[in-house]
This record gives structure tokens, C-alpha cells and sequence, in this order.
């Protein structure tokens, strides 16, 4: 990349940065509470393992590994996300520059991305699995497009890295690599770069990074793969010609979830001039539009032949990321001139880039007027101060994952255990007292002890059930007199 063209991207990592940065602010001010991934995150952080359960390491690994030197806390959390993204959409521009003429062009395409709602607000709201796709994705494609336009060891050694990075970040992954291969393999002119000595070195890499996992999954097949296949298989009783419905139909949702508003932000962007361009196309393009086909074909085939239902639209952040890059090449190819485009479309970017975190702060904080409680508004925090105030626990066994991971984050030095995850069991010898915390419903319902908790008690400290208490908590934002209840138990384990 020349100097020039350095000069011509600075703004745009400029203002990705500071927007970064604001996300994260606002997400600090937010709440102290954590969401599901966050909570996984910060429970998980008490071990490293080779493998965790349904979804790959590569999160808890880099989370763990901050953790250690920043201390478990939702800065560091926060941090490590939006870094991710803001790399991530660095590479995104870069990989842009190297194929798009129009500077104009490079910013939108890059920018672009915000207009997915599934990577600028759902990425936010809560996923950590799905950034590392993300993540992976923009690593493994930058260093695709440069094997093929600018080939170097370099090069070919960054692929590798994408693609072991996505292979420990989602299974699903898989399908990204083999669509970039087979789609290069159906082009003569690109072939040449896939029969190239230098793709040893991508397998090697890839290969090298996945390893331990590998060898973590080979004991571990069904514990790894049972609640992901569960949640795409789930169609109760129907039909084999029922359940391929309602996967096609909801692969076709998906898509129109994730890249309608992609599409009506580029129509209303170019105007008249977008359906010309449409038509209009490049070697980069006819490339994208295979990687895309051979993709989707993939998941077509899970439905037809692995009894997939429910695709999620996340599942196609590997691949349809590059939906706004691949419209700036087919607008790129018609020759459209874009200045007016430009204009238009960097308004769209300020109401996303402020919209989306007054959205995500709103979303808590309006609680305090409507009565509509998320799960950032539970006081986790100022539950473990009451009961702390009682007596000072040496351990702690929660309900769940989700309180586990938000008691974690304020009493990092006790070991806290969740009764839905067996995988993580210290020795709890000498540690006393034992506190045991769990979610009560909110209407009505019984206030005992849960049967689950009173039967790891008996199965791993031959304890019997103790009496069970009730601690109502003013929730965070919270109107009027409003209060989450929790229930607790303290059990005095013997030497």
C-alpha cells in the first residue's frame, strides 16, 4: 500500500477507533452486570482447557489469557470485543483497497458493515463466539484476496491463520475456507494460486493452531456437537418434507434479516444507479457471488441431508460479511460515479454510530419508565454485597452459567461452581462456608431450595439440603420500589 493510500484510510480507522471506543464507554455506563456470553466468559476464565463444550475455545482462550494480566472485570471484557471488531473492520477496508479503485467506494464498503444489524448491534448487545467468527473471517479473507492478487509467503501464512483462528472460534467455519477453494478452483486464471507450494504453509498453520482442540474433540465429539445439532435439528415430530420447509425457510429469513437493511441502505444510497450496477460485474465479483453460492450450498445440504430446521441468521456472518464489499465491486465494475452516493451514505453512518449505542444504554436504562426489565438490570452485584455482609464465602455454587459468570466478576478469588456445567469441580475440601445462590421467578413459584442444587449436594458433599432463604434486590434502573428476588443458602461444610 502506497503512502498515499495510507493517507486516504486514516480517517476511516480514525473513526472506527473512536467509535470503538464509545462502545465501550457505553457499555461500562450501561450496567455492571454481564449478558449470557459475557457471563460465560467470566465463569470459564477459573480454568484453561482444550475445550469447553458446544462452541470452540478461541474466545476463552484470548479472554482468559487478558484476564490473567487485567483481572476479571467487564473493562476487560468490554475492551477485548470492541478491539476484535475494530481490527476486524480494519482488515475489511484493507482487503477493500486492494480490489476497489474508488476511494469512495473503500469507506463505504468498510462503513458498510454497520449496516448488518446482526455484527453492529447484536455484536454488542452480547455475542463473543460470533466476533471471533467475525474476527477469524476478516483475517482468513484479507489474506485470501492478497494469495490471489499479491501472493507471498506473508500472505499465504495469514489464510492460515484466518482459517485456524474461525476453526476454534465455530465449526461452521469450515464453510468459509472451502467456499474461498472451491470458488478459486472454478476459475483458471486463479488456479494457479491454489496449486501453489505456499498453501502447504496455510494447512500447516491452520493445523498447528487447531491441534490441542482436535485432540480435546476426539474424546469429546458429542458434548461438543450435541446442543448445537440440537438447536438446528429441533422440529419436534414433523416430516422429512416438513423439516427441509421450515429449514429453507427459515435459511431464507435468515438472509433477509441479515442483509435486508444492507439493501435498502445501498438502494436508498445510489438510487437508480444501483439496478444498472447490479448487472455489471468483475472477476472479484464472480468470485464473491461463488464463495457465496458454494456457501449457502452447504448449508442447503446440512438441511436436505443432516436434518438442519433453524438456521440462525449469525450462522452467516462467515460468509455474507462481504455483502457490502460485494456490492461496492459490482458498483465499482458499472463505473458509477459516486460522489453524490458518498455524501448520502456518511449520514447513514452517523445516526448507525450513534444510534446504536443510545439504542443499547436506552434498551437498560429506560427500565426506570416502562417496567421492562433486561437481564443487565438484574442487581447481581448488590446481592453478593447483602450477603457478603452475612458471612464472607469460600466458595460459591450458583443456579447457572449466568449468575456464576456475574458473581465471578466480584469475587474473583473464590471459586464459584454452576450447577449446569459439571465440567469445572474443585476441591472443595476446607472450604466453608459454602454459599449457594439462584434465580427465584418473579411470579409466584416455589422459593425451595432448586432439586438440582440439593442433588449436587448430596452426589459430590454428601450435605443435605439446607434451609432456604429469599433476598429481594432493587433492581438496576429500576421504577419505583421494583426488586429481583433471589434465593440463597449457606451451608457450613465440614473439615
Amino acid at each position: 500500500m502506497t503512502e498515499t493510500n495510507r493517507r486516504d484510510m486514516r480517517w476511516i480507522f480514525v473513526l472506527l477507533a473512536a467509535y470503538f471506543v464509545l462502545q465501550v464507554g457505553v457499555r461500562l455506563a450501561t450496567s455492571h452486570s454481564l449478558d449470557l456470553d459475557e457471563a460465560e466468559q467470566a465463569f470459564r476464565s477459573q480454568w484453561l482447557a482444550a475445550g469447553y463444550g458446544p462452541q470452540p475455545p478461541f474466545y476463552n482462550w484470548l479472554q482468559y489469557t487478558v484476564f490473567q494480566f487485567a483481572g476479571v472485570s467487564l473493562t476487560a471484557l468490554s475492551i477485548v470485543k470492541n478491539l476484535l471488531l475494530f481490527i476486524s473492520y480494519v482488515l475489511c477496508g484493507l482487503t477493500a483497497r486492494l480490489v476497489l479503485r474508488d476511494k469512495a467506494l473503500v469507506a463505504i464498503a468498510t462503513f458498510g458493515l454497520l449496516t448488518i444489524p446482526q455484527m453492529a448491534f447484536e455484536m454488542q448487545r452480547d455475542l463473543t463466539h460470533t466476533v471471533a467468527v467475525f474476527f477469524s473471517a476478516s483475517i482468513f479473507f484479507y489474506g485470501f484476496i492478497r494469495s490471489l492478487k499479491q501472493p507471498s509467503l506473508g500472505s499465504y501464512l495469514i489464510a492460515g491463520i484466518g482459517i485456524g483462528f474461525g476453526l476454534l472460534a465455530k465449526y461452521n467455519f469450515a464453510l468459509l475456507p472451502a467456499a474461498a477453494l472451491i470458488a478459486a478452483l472454478s476459475d483458471a486464471r486463479l488456479r494457479p494460486r491454489i496449486f501453489d507450494w505456499r498453501l502447504v504453509l496455510t494447512a500447516a498453520v491452520a493445523l498447528v493452531i487447531i491441534l490441542p482442540h482436535l485432540f480435546w474433540l476426539k474424546d469429546n465429539l458429542d458434548f461438543a456437537t450435541a446442543r448445537t445439532l440440537e438447536k438446528m435439528t429441533a422440529s419436534g415430530h414433523a416430516s422429512y418434507l416438513t423439516q427441509v420447509a421450515m429449514g429453507v425457510s427459515s435459511l431464507a429469513l435468515a438472509i433477509i434479516s441479515f442483509a435486508g437493511l444492507t439493501v435498502a441502505v445501498f438502494a436508498l444510497v445510489f438510487g437508480k444507479s444501483l439496478r444498472p450496477a447490479l448487472a455489471a460485474g468483475s472477476e472479484w465479483t464472480r468470485l464473491l457471488e461463488r464463495m457465496m453460492l458454494v456457501f449457502l450450498a452447504g448449508i442447503l445440504l446440512l438441511i436436505v441431508f443432516g436434518g438442519a430446521a433453524g438456521i440462525k441468521d449469525r450462522w452467516l456472518v462467515p460468509m455474507l460479511f462481504i455483502l457490502p464489499l460485494y456490492f461496492c465491486l459490482k458498483i465499482d465494475a458499472a463505473g458509477v460515479e459516486t460522489g453524490k452516493a458518498f455524501r448520502r451514505f456518511m449520514p447513514v453512518v452517523a445516526v448507525i454510530m450513534i444510534g446504536v449505542p443510545a439504542a443499547l444504554y436506552g434498551s437498560v436504562a429506560a427500565a426506570r419508565i416502562t417496567g421492562h426489565y433486561e437481564r443487565l438490570n438484574r442487581p447481581y452485584a448488590g446481592m453478593l454485597e447483602t450477603l457478603r455482609k452475612q458471612a464472607e464465602p469460600a466458595a460459591i455454587l450458583a443456579g447457572d452459567s449466568l449468575l456464576a459468570g456475574n458473581l465471578r466478576q466480584d469475587i474473583p478469588g473464590v471459586p464459584i461452581l454452576s450447577v449446569d456445567y459439571p465440567g469445572f469441580h474443585p476441591d472443595l475440601t476446607g472450604r466453608r462456608p459454602l454459599l449457594l445462590v439462584w434465580l427465584l421467578p418473579q411470579k409466584g413459584g416455589s422459593e425451595a431450595l432448586p432439586p438440582d442444587m440439593a442433588e449436587w449436594l448430596q452426589t459430590n458433599l454428601g450435605v443435605s439440603a439446607p434451609e432456604a432463604s429469599v433476598i429481594d434486590v432493587p433492581y438496576v434502573y429500576g421504577r419505583g420500589d421494583d426488586s429481583y428476588r433471589f434465593g440463597y443458602a449457606w451451608v457450613n461444610q465440614p473439615g
